[in-house]
């Protein structure tokens, strides 16, 4: 029983580490455009 519940647990964990992980690339990417944009207009 332990270890069925063992792999719940890795599957939820999984699936939580998958979004995270697709979250924090396009969270990279968004900060960089958002960093290159302000960088402009404090150039200009």
């Amino acid at each position: 029983m332990a270890d069925t519940s063992a792999k719940g647990q890795m599957k939820a964990h999984e699936g939580t580490y998958a979004s995270f992980i697709g979250l924090f690339k396009y969270g990279t990417v968004a900060c960089a455009l958002i960093a290159a944009l302000v960088v402009f207009l404090i150039s200009r």
